[in-house]
């Protein structure tokens, strides 16, 4: 195998922004970043600063469960540009240093053990900073379709790795700004690619909200609150998974491939196996957006737990009504967010 040619970068942004392509299994592709949203931070800041919305110096400011906090740090720093970060307890201590280390200025909600109440918290926040701080500069990571943007990038590379036939794209919906742009970027090439999106139980943006999982709403991939950068006619497919499963399968990835990462990636991973199983006839990549360091105590110390692969299947269903934990699966077919109303997929249901 040939080595990766050395590049000096200017800015550790740059460096770690790639994803590391890793074959695990036939067909089966896995996209494993060290923090994907490096891509849609840089890019948001970039347009921001090219168009004359910002200007080096001002102060950029946004809510943050910990991964986008870590790449609109390093984007600002690259830029020259100041930053402030809302952040939720999930903000641990390691991740709080470095933050402060690269200029970030950050402030933590009250503990809560109710998603809603915290990102509500958050977002209340930032208005009262923004009304005291007009200058202040709101990312907007959940709403902003400026997130797309770098994510061009990342469709030109999965490009290169699945040059030719269909493909398959599987990884969290989260705001929508990566899966649903690099699946729009690449249909816009003209390659014929089936997006599925995974989400938690509890999520809103799919309609799960009502359907609670025991143990905890995956951080990242789903909300409690409207993300309004979410193209719902963008998926094919729809996956939620539960915490269970998610951990059950990030660790089957790790003992089976070595890759270490997040629950979101396991999520991921699992909904891509049966995707691959039901259609062998398209090259399938899903997505690992972080590693699993954040993840270790809480998932991975549980490793003992963990159901073996073949020993998890999806609950097939038509309607949201019929959601269940621990694994659902629907066909969604590129409709729009009209189906959240009630209005049931009559067709494309998989056995």
């Amino acid at each position: 195998m040939n080595a990766r040619p050395a590049v000096l970068y200017d800015h550790l942004a740059e460096a770690i922004k790639d994803p590391d392509a890793v074959r695990v299994g036939d067909d089966l592709i896995c996209l494993r970043f060290e923090t994907m949203k490096v891509y849609s931070a840089l890019g948001a800041v970039r347009h921001l600063l090219d168009t004359g919305v910002v200007s080096p110096g001002d102060t950029l400011i946004d809510s943050s469960s910990g991964i986008y906090a870590h790449a609109l740090a390093l984007a600002c720093h690259r830029y020259g540009m100041r930053c402030h970060i809302v952040g939720s307890t999930t903000v641990d201590r390691t991740l709080r240093i470095q933050l402060e280390i690269l200029g970030a200025t950050v402030e933590q909600v009250p503990s809560s053990n109710n998603l809603q109440l915290d990102q509500n918290l958050r977002v209340r926040r930032i208005g009262e900073i923004l009304r005291a701080n007009p200058s202040y500069h709101w990312m907007r990571q959940y709403h902003d379709d400026i997130h797309y943007l770098g994510y061009s990038a990342v469709a030109e590379l999965v490009g290169k790795l699945v040059p030719t036939g269909p493909l398959c794209l599987v990884g969290g919906v989260g705001t929508g700004a990566s899966t649903g742009a690099i699946a729009q970027y690449l249909r816009d090439r003209g390659r014929d690619v089936n997006l599925v999106g995974v989400q938690p139980f509890g999520s809103i943006t799919f309609g799960a909200e009502k359907t609670c999982d025991p143990d905890m709403i995956i951080a990242g991939i789903g909300s409690s609150i409207e993300f309004r950068n979410v193209r719902h006619e963008l998926y094919d497919r729809l996956h939620w998974v539960s915490f269970e499963y998610a951990m059950s399968a990030a660790v089957d990835l790790l003992r089976s491939s070595g890759v270490f990462a997040g629950l979101s990636a396991g999520a991921a991973y699992l909904s891509a196996q049966w995707e691959h199983a039901c259609d062998s006839s398209r090259k399938h990549v899903f997505i690992a957006a972080d590693t699993g360091n954040r993840y270790a105590e809480s998932a991975f110390s549980r490793h003992a737990e963990a159901f073996s692969m073949d020993a998890m299947r999806p609950r097939e269903i038509t309607s949201l009504d019929d959601l269940a934990v621990p694994w659902s699966a629907m066909s969604w077919e590129r409709r729009g967010p009209g189906l959240l109303a009630g209005a049931q997929v009559a067709e494309g249901v998989r056995s």
